[in-house]
């Protein structure tokens, strides 16, 4: 064999290994995400609770038709944020400068104390944030959010701070996220994230501020429950009624009609105005589609998802949802069915439509607006 074939055989092989590489990750990804959704099923077949993943319970509910409320663990965006886009990000979306400065800007406003550790620092003279290098080096050390915020000393607002920015900045707010649906920061995180602010401040001749950690986890623990309480997930399926496949590219094209589109993490979804997910479609055994493998994928079944806490409005997204899965219904020959494959009743569906108003309501009334920025990072 010459050298000349040895090295064509040697880039083939490298390639067909770094497609297998990147279908395992793909799916991996995915099954993270969604897989949980299709573990339980419990004794309400229409509409069960979601618990958070760092909860000690977790709840599902399988509808092989097309309702369905499930746990789905780790529903963190990895991104569809950050990691939704975890299911709420968005994808591709450009923004404009003057944007992207206005996103910056609402992402300081959104930190509180009911939500948030904040230690402030008083700089003893106007800083760029490179300053703060040792926090910057250990920022992702606390299995929660961390984000810095500095007050510019030029236009005198608060806004996010990242390491290598020029701005000159009188004080900054560091915030570590106390919630998410992995659960709550944990008391032992915070005295951590705490000597490692003021270890900084220390360095840099800061003054400070700092919130009582006893009571800051117990925010934390009380705002970790209403979550679990309100955090909803409702599924509608749709299954075949003669047992045969559904084809990827036929589903890809029915979707599609819809404007749903497919994003990185193996689901379709459609997108709202501001580049956040409505709602997804999902393959119900977990296999996430993949743009290379639509011609030859099949599946027994899909499931549309909806995000209740994350999407504005869940009411009239779930009607939208439903408009969506008697179309696919129609387009792919499906029906839409329970968990016993027998098909949804209105009062089923008036049933699940009662119970988002009341998620909806409760989020409200804690002052936590469903589909809000705020909403989107407590329950990534």
């Amino acid at each position: 064999m010459s050298e000349l074939q040895a090295a064509l055989l040697a880039i083939g092989f490298g390639v067909i290994v770094a497609v297998y590489a990147l279908g395992w990750w793909q799916q991996r990804r995915y099954r993270r995400r969604f897989g949980a959704a299709f573990k339980a099923s419990h004794a309400d077949a229409l509409y069960a609770e979601k618990l958070l993943a760092g909860h000690p319970q977790e709840s599902g509910a399988k509808l092989s038709g097309q309702v369905q409320q499930s746990a789905l663990v780790g529903m963190v965006d990895d991104a569809m944020d950050g990691a939704l886009p975890a299911a709420g990000k968005a994808s591709g979306v450009s923004v404009t400068d003057a944007s992207a400065a206005a996103l910056s800007n609402e992402s300081c406003a959104l930190l509180n104390g009911r939500s948030d550790f904040i230690i402030e620092l008083r700089l003893a003279e106007p800083s760029p944030a490179a300053v703060l290098n040792g926090l910057w080096q250990r920022k992702f050390d606390f299995r929660k959010p961390v984000q810095v915020c500095g007050l510019t000393l030029g236009t005198k607002k608060w806004e996010r701070a990242i390491a290598d920015s020029q701005v000159l900045y009188a004080r900054f707010r560091i915030a570590l996220q106390l919630v998410d649906r992995g659960g709550a920061i944990s008391e032992a995180k915070l005295a951590d994230f705490q000597d490692l602010v003021l270890g900084v401040a220390k360095h840099i001749k800061a003054d400070t501020t700092v919130p009582d950690i006893r009571e800051t986890y117990q925010h934390a623990v009380e705002l970790d429950a209403f979550c679990a309480e309100v955090d909803q997930m409702v599924g509608v399926n749709l299954v075949p009624s003669d047992g045969r496949l559904l084809q990827g590219a036929s589903i890809a094209q029915a979707a599609a009609l819809q404007g749903m589109t497919l994003e990185s993490n193996g689901a379709f979804h459609l997108l709202g105005a501001q580049g956040h997910s409505l709602f997804s479609l999902i393959n119900q055994d977990a296999k996430p589609f993949q743009h290379h493998m639509l011609e030859t994928f099949t599946t027994a079944g899909i499931t549309l998802l909806l995000d209740v806490p994350r999407v504005e409005n869940p009411g009239n997204q779930f009607d939208q949802m439903m408009d969506v899965a008697r179309v696919l219904a129609r387009e792919l020959r499906v029906n839409v069915v329970d968990d016993h494959r027998v098909a949804l009743s209105d009062n089923g569906l008036a049933l699940i439509r009662a119970q988002i108003a009341g998620v909806e309501a409760k989020m409200r009334d804690h002052e936590i607006k469903p589909g809000s920025a705020q909403a989107r990072r407590l329950f990534s």
